[in-house]
């Protein structure tokens, strides 16, 4: 089986800054796109930032020059650094992938738990 942990989140101040984590693990062919995605209490989940495995990026006009997405694809892990937080940043929030799984044969999309990220003063 495959798994997405996440790690990093927790309280900040606004404007301060948070770097998360996931580590991707299991049965793992290869991994095509890679993203983040958020939900707030009463909202529906949304796409943060994803990035592919050419490095093609793409955001959330929301978080655009605060956040910024990375990866290391020999160590399968996606980062999701983030800058100038505000308060409505804070989400749970959550790594997802495209897996190719060597046990199913076929791409899969996994998710992590989640990381509560909260901004407040």
């Amino acid at each position: 089986q495959v798994q997405l942990v996440e790690s990093g989140g927790g309280l900040v101040q606004p404007g301060g800054s948070l770097r998360l984590s996931c580590a991707a693990s299991g049965s793992i062919v290869s991994i095509n796109a890679m993203g983040w995605y958020r939900q707030a209490p009463g909202k529906e989940r949304e796409l943060v930032a994803s990035i592919t495995s050419v490095i093609s990026t793409n955001y959330a006009d929301s978080v655009k020059g605060r956040f910024t997405i990375s990866r290391d694809n020999a160590k399968n892990m996606v980062y999701l650094q983030m800058n100038s937080l505000k308060p409505e940043d804070t989400a749970v929030y959550y790594c997802n992938a495209e897996v190719l799984d060597s046990l199913r044969r076929r791409w899969l999309e996994v998710w992590g738990q989640g990381t509560l990220v909260t901004v407040s003063s």
